[in-house]
């Protein structure tokens, strides 16, 4: 069940959440409806209750940053739903809280969630070190929450070691994930020949680990020689990293096979980076450059809320659709009515 704002599960009593210091004390407990409500205001479009949401946010900023946070992400049939349950249910069987942010594309009619989390991740779901949430998309750039950032760093203050972002894997959904996650996991159909050519090679670039998914059955043997052909492609990309060289795998998520090969390697990733000291100057690249992306967001808002472009927008829109001016004349005017010059 997707909670939302004043709705309990049956036979609880009412949470008293009154302030973001009471939201702070319920969510450092670990209480999930506080959690589920937070992030309810997190996404909320209503000022009143955004602004309550960032408060809470806010006062739960020193602890966060203690999770391992893992994208991950591979073309449609993929199997990353089933790939990211597979996981996650090994790493609660390890003693690990993991959070899953799965970002369902939006319905057009309603702009809310599609797909639901309990339809996806039936065993994972029922597990009380795990907690799931899907979030429209919102049409945002590829398919990513808008704030599946804010997400992710309330859900690391409620205690959750480790953070999995599953993104729809379409558009430049991809690089947005990838700016925020310390690992990024594509995963891969078997394949061969020209159809190795699907996955694209910015893709690959971002990668820190190919997993090559649904190695069983008939599939295994390909799945075995994609891997190795993906492998020999690493090895022809400079990597991004100066401590970390990408790798290939093979899984099978319906198995459970090399799951716990694939968390190795994240660890093993994670203890390069932060050995080195690029997992900390990587956070602090990407926190610094969601700032500039909100800054940037919040001017564009004010562009268009502002009085003097909203009553020539219509008008230079036209002009340069008919070409009787340049978009550049255009974007100049309307500048000079935003600024007041």
């Amino acid at each position: 069940m997707s909670e939302r704002l004043g709705s309990e599960e049956p036979g609880t009593e009412t949470l008293s959440l009154d302030s973001a210091e009471a939201f702070r004390d319920a969510i450092r407990g670990g209480d999930r409806r506080a959690i589920a409500r937070a992030i309810t205001l997190i996404e909320s479009t209503r000022p009143d209750q955004a602004e309550l949401g960032q408060s809470i946010l806010e006062s739960l900023v020193p602890e966060t940053g203690t999770a391992i946070r893992v994208g991950v992400t591979g073309p449609p049939g993929a199997g990353k739903s089933t790939f990211i349950e597979a996981l996650g249910l090994s790493l609660v069987d390890a003693g690990h809280k993991v959070a899953v942010l799965a970002v369902d594309p939006s319905s057009p009619v309603t702009g809310g969630s599609i797909l639901g989390d309990k339809t996806r991740m039936e065993k994972l779901a029922t597990r009380a070190e795990a907690f799931i949430r899907p979030s429209p998309s919102g049409g945002s750039l590829g398919g990513v929450a808008h704030r599946t950032r804010e997400v992710m760093l309330l859900c690391e203050a409620a205690g959750y070691d480790v953070v999995l972002i599953e993104t729809v894997g379409i558009g430049q959904s991809e690089v947005s994930v990838a700016s925020m996650v310390d690992f990024f996991a594509v995963l891969l159909l078997p394949a061969g020949g020209d159809e190795l050519q699907g996955i694209k090679k910015g893709v690959i670039e971002l990668a820190d680990v190919l997993v090559v998914n649904k190695a069983d059955g008939p599939t295994r043997d390909v799945a075995e020689r994609t891997r190795q052909d993906y492998q020999g492609a690493l090895h022809l990309i400079r990597p991004g990293s100066e401590a970390w060289q990408p790798r290939a795998l093979s899984a099978s998520a319906v198995e459970g096979t090399g799951i716990d090969e694939v968390w190795a390697a994240v660890l093993a990733h994670h203890e390069a980076l932060t050995q080195s000291g690029e997992l900390a100057e990587k956070r602090h690249r990407q926190a610094r450059a969601w700032m500039w992306n909100l800054v940037e967001e919040g001017l564009q808002d004010a562009f268009r809320r502002d009085a003097g472009v909203a009553a020539e927008l219509a008008r230079l829109e036209l002009e340069v659709g008919e070409q009787k001016t340049t978009p550049a004349a255009a974007a100049r005017a309307l500048l000079s009515k935003f600024l007041g010059d």
